[in-house]
């Protein structure tokens, strides 16, 4: 029997590889190895788990041990992959050595804690995961204060969701503004402007420079001196590709695991997938360019080649009270705005110098201009 197609990580990417696969063919074998418990969840559903009142549990839509025996794979939960022969196409799991006819990396992303000092700097947590929510559940069910760290995609749509909750929450970013890397001035004004008004305190231009517990309370100083007294911190302060593994194995690693447009690392039979690849020098971690990505994969694992070919890809904003969908560039590269406005939302197109257009943003009742905007947009790749 031939050796299996080996999965280290069970996240969106590896798990929408594998139902690829399948539809495809039933009976190559495939083993997964993953740190994490191996459910199947929508990872975008952590931004709206406070609101919606849901526990950890909830956001399970089928078990690990249902997901296996769905789709006929083997699967080790809770297990660390020591290190990959890839000489001799294999990798080491506590001394035993598990062979591969091809080796995918799915290994993901963590998110990223800025340096803190104080006795309670380790006490800033994480939501990037249905472990890390499964974790910090009860103590963020209890919490009526709570600082964010990062007014980025995550930490924005993190924000407005524990506010819609009914908690004080107060936003430190050392950027001028909500989603300063995505978004436009206007666009982000007017979202800060909606997110203030939901009972969220912003402190721009600022980083946590400690942590230090108070009492019942956790003693939040910034950069500036000033001090907020919350119940408890999560950073939302961006993503860092696993490209540990990786680098153990001399693979080719910049920010994430590098590849090609067929997925392939640096070494022959070994690909990566999701948060944790870099392709054409990008790192991609939203869903769509994930999904697209596994089934150009899953043809290539099974002997077709395929080449990823990515088009303008739309983002979608969770925050209820000023829905935002956005594609291609929106804030790098524009040399000019072209704005539609009124009081039910905003169209705006972004223009390069060549008076191109390279990216939009559209907000609220505008949602109707967003494909006619994302077809007028130019290949991702």
């Amino acid at each position: 029997m031939s050796a299996p197609i080996i999965i280290i990580g069970s996240g969106f990417g590896s798990y929408q590889l594998i139902k690829t696969i399948r539809r495809t063919d039933t009976q190559q074998p495939i083993t997964v190895f993953t740190l994490d418990e191996g459910h199947d969840y929508n990872k975008p559903d952590l931004s709206h788990v406070f609101s919606n009142q849901q526990t950890s549990t909830d956001l399970i839509r089928q078990s690990a041990q249902e997901f296996a025996a769905q789709y006929d794979i083997t699967l080790h939960a809770l297990t660390r992959v020591d290190s990959i022969d890839s000489q001799q196409q294999r990798v080491w799991v506590n001394d035993v050595a598990y062979p591969y006819s091809q080796l995918v990396l799915a290994t993901g992303a963590k998110t990223f804690v800025p340096p803190m000092q104080g006795d309670a700097s380790n006490k800033a947590m994480t939501l990037n995961s249905l472990q890390e929510f499964a974790s910090a559940q009860q103590q963020l069910h209890e919490a009526k204060r709570i600082m964010l760290i990062g007014a980025g995609l995550i930490g924005t749509e993190i924000a407005m969701d524990l506010s819609n909750s009914g908690k004080h929450v107060v936003v430190v970013d050392p950027s001028k503004g909500v989603m300063a890397n995505m978004l436009p001035d206007l666009v982000a004004s007017a979202l800060q402007t909606k997110l203030t008004e939901a009972d969220v305190e912003f402190e721009f231009g600022q980083t946590v420079s400690a942590l230090n517990q108070n009492e019942s309370a956790v003693c939040a100083t910034l950069s500036s001196g000033k001090t907020h007294h919350v119940d408890c911190v999560i950073s939302a302060a961006g993503l860092k590709p696993n490209v540990a593994l990786a680098t153990q194995t001399g693979l080719e690693v910049n920010n994430g695991i590098v590849v090609n447009q067929q997925l392939q690392t640096s070494v022959k039979h070994i690909y990566a997938l999701g948060d944790c690849a870099e392709i054409n020098g990008k790192v991609m971690s939203y869903l769509q360019p994930i999904l697209l990505s596994a089934n150009a994969l899953a043809k290539t694992l099974l002997g077709q080649p395929t080449t990823l070919s990515l088009p303008a890809m739309l983002v979608k904003v969770k925050t209820p009270q000023m829905p935002i969908q956005l594609g291609g560039s929106t804030v790098k590269d524009v040399a000019s705005w072209q704005v539609d406005i009124d009081a039910n939302g905003c169209s705006v197109k972004a223009f390069n110098e060549q008076k191109q257009i390279i990216g939009f943003v559209v907000t609220q009742e505008h949602m109707n201009n967003t494909f006619p905007l994302l077809r007028a947009l130019p290949a991702n790749l």
